[in-house]
């Protein structure tokens, strides 16, 4: 599946497309390292004043502040230290990796079904496995916002993929980020993934 910046096709709630724009900005930091141009686009965004009414607040504005003070080629090595290594990577971003019962399904072949059963399926020439974080955040961004001929998803739809293939392991994967000793910048990034997704999944879950 190819990430790319998100382009809105279909009329929605405010609310929607934040949603939307927040899984864009996930898929895109942990499709790869954040470039000077992606940095300094965080950089310059708005701060929320209001830290103790807005759960995410505190984690948006953190990163705001990281991007400012980062440089590419920095972001680059951190990102290739924790996610790609030498042999193994300090955190792995696939689903495969963190659900790892025995009578489990096998996450990557569960998610190639139900991107089947939607219509949508890894891209030619991606690199990225559909279980990996950045290809199922960008999966929830066209169930939420929709495509080119494609209408935007249910939320009954939004909320079982959701709840499936990402709620049951994200949140440790977002632990282990920030635990790391390896992660600077991303520690922030998984603050905010962590926070955002945690909304994500209250909402949904009363809807």
């Amino acid at each position: 599946m190819e990430i790319s910046a998100i382009t809105l096709h279909h009329a929605i709630a405010p609310e929607d497309q934040a949603r939307a724009e927040f899984y864009a900005l996930q898929a895109r930091l942990y499709a790869a390292p954040p470039d000077a141009p992606m940095l300094a686009l965080i950089g310059a965004s708005e701060p929320w004043a209001d830290e103790s009414g807005n759960p995410m607040a505190a984690s948006w504005n953190k990163l705001i502040l990281a991007s400012q003070a980062m440089d590419a080629e920095a972001a680059d090595q951190e990102y290739t230290e924790l996610f790609i290594g030498v042999g193994r990577s300090e955190i792995d971003l696939h689903a495969s990796h963190w659900i790892v019962e025995a009578t489990a399904e096998r996450p990557l072949v569960g998610v190639r079904a139900d991107l089947a059963r939607l219509g949508l399926g890894r891209q030619g020439g991606s690199t990225l496995y559909e279980d990996h974080l950045a290809a199922l955040c960008e999966t929830m961004r066209i169930l939420i916002s929709g495509a080119a001929e494609r209408p935007p998803a249910e939320q009954a739809t939004q909320r079982a993929f959701f709840e499936k293939r990402i709620a049951p392991w994200v949140f440790e994967c977002c632990n282990a980020i920030q635990q790391t000793p390896v992660a600077n910048y991303y520690r922030r990034v998984a603050q905010l993934t962590g926070s955002f997704l945690a909304v994500e999944r209250d909402s949904l879950a009363i809807d």
